[in-house]
């Protein structure tokens, strides 16, 4: 059985419930941090810095802990792009702990 909707009736609705603040969460941010001694630079769209800190805080962690622990495991799938596999865990966590 397919469901229909009508062509971007979705994204509308989610473009049309944004307000001026929220445009912020599309924006990039570079963050640094120390993972085992080395240094790295991560940009993540703003979005998905509020759900790591939210992952971050109910861990009872730092974000550098986190981020840290997420380069650890997931990098195991993916080992060149941190960034993807902070992507992927905060659509995980959204679609599981939400």
């Amino acid at each position: 059985m397919t469901i229909y909707l009508e062509p971007q009736s979705i994204l509308d609705h989610m473009f049309n419930a944004c307000t001026t603040d929220q445009i912020s969460e599309f924006i990039p941010e570079k963050r640094g941090f120390r993972i085992h001694g080395h240094s790295t630079t991560v940009r993540l769209e703003r979005a998905f810095w509020t759900v790591l800190e939210l992952m971050a805080s109910e861990q009872q962690m730092e974000l550098p802990e986190l981020i840290q622990s997420i380069h650890d495991h997931c990098l195991v799938a993916n080992d060149k792009n941190l960034a993807s596999c902070l992507r992927v865990i905060c659509l995980k966590y959204i679609n599981i702990y939400s």
